[in-house]
C-alpha cells in the first residue's frame, strides 16, 4: 500500500498560517526544499556558508549585521525519524562582518515532513517548520519562525520546485505573515550532477506588500555535484531590485554521518 502524509502535520501548517512575522533579518541558508529526508536512524550534517560580495550598508533596523561583505553560516544536524519525518538543529549560527566582527547569532529547530521517498515521485510534497532565537544583532525579534511548503515535480530530468515560504513572529494578526518564496528550477545531467536555476524573494506583509523596488529578489545560478558520500552545491547570485543584495555566493556541503 503506498504510504501518505499523515495529516496532522497539516493540521499544524493550517494552525501556524494563523500567525505574523518578525521584522527583516539577515539570511542564514539559501536553499530550495526538495522534500527529501535523513533515512530512518541516520544522522546526516549540511553546512551552509555564504558571502556577499556586493550588499546592503544600511543596517535593517539599529545595530544589526550589515549584508556587505559579511560571511554568515551555519551547520544544520538532522537526523531521520521515520521515512516522513526528520528532526534538525542549526547551531551555532555565526556571521563575520564589518562593524561587529565575528558573532553568535542564535540557533534553529526544525521538523521536516515529506513524502516518503520524493525524489522517486513524479509529485511530491512536504511543509518543513522552524522555530529561531535570534540574537539582538541579527533579528529585531527574539523569537521567529518559518512556515516552508514543499510541492514539486519531477519531470524525466528536470526538477520544478516551489517553496511558498512564510515568515512569522508570532505577533499581530494574519496580514502580518510575509512572504518569502523560493523556486528551483534544475536539469539532472546525471544522477550526480545537475545545473539550477532558483529565485529568491520576500514581498513583504500580506497586509501590505512593500513596493516593487523595495522587495527582495534575487536571481541564482546553482550546481550540486554527489563525490565520495558528500553533496556539493555552489550557486552565485544577484539582485533584481534596489532593495536586494547586489551579488551573493553560497556554498552547501552535506553527508550523513552513520
Amino acid at each position: 500500500m503506498k504510504k501518505t502524509l499523515p495529516s496532522w502535520p497539516v493540521a499544524v501548517l493550517l494552525a501556524l498560517a494563523l500567525c505574523p512575522r518578525a521584522g527583516a533579518a539577515q539570511t542564514d541558508e539559501i536553499q530550495v526544499y526538495d522534500g527529501d529526508l535523513a533515512p530512518p536512524g541516520v544522522f546526516n550534517l549540511t553546512l551552509h556558508d555564504n558571502f556577499t560580495p556586493s550588499g546592503s550598508r544600511t543596517p535593517a533596523f539599529p545595530g544589526a549585521v550589515i549584508s556587505n561583505h559579511a560571511w554568515i553560516g551555519v551547520p544544520e544536524w538532522a537526523y531521520g525519524v521515520t521515512d516522513w519525518f526528520e528532526a534538525g538543529l542549526y547551531l551555532p549560527l555565526y556571521s563575520v562582518s564589518r562593524g561587529l566582527g565575528g558573532t553568535l547569532d542564535g540557533f534553529k529547530l526544525r521538523t521536516l515532513f515529506a513524502v516518503p521517498h520524493a525524489a522517486d515521485r513524479t509529485f511530491f510534497y512536504g511543509a518543513n517548520f522552524e522555530f529561531s532565537y535570534n540574537a539582538r544583532h541579527w533579528d529585531s525579534r527574539r523569537f521567529t519562525s518559518e512556515i516552508r511548503p514543499i510541492v514539486g515535480w519531477h519531470l524525466g530530468p528536470w526538477d520544478v520546485i516551489l517553496n511558498p515560504i512564510l515568515d512569522t513572529s508570532w505577533e499581530g494578526g494574519p496580514g502580518k505573515l510575509d512572504f518569502a518564496p523560493s523556486t528551483r528550477l534544475a536539469y539532472n545531467v546525471s544522477p550526480t550532477l545537475a545545473v539550477a536555476v532558483e529565485e529568491y524573494g520576500d514581498f513583504g506583509p500580506f497586509d501590505g506588500f512593500l513596493p516593487a523596488a523595495a522587495q527582495s529578489q534575487q536571481i541564482f545560478g546553482a550546481l550540486d555535484y554527489g563525490v565520495r558520500h558528500v553533496d556539493i552545491e555552489v550557486g552565485a547570485g544577484f539582485g533584481l531590485t534596489a532593495g536586494s543584495d547586489h551579488s551573493t555566493l553560497k556554498l552547501i556541503l552535506s553527508r550523513d554521518l552513520n
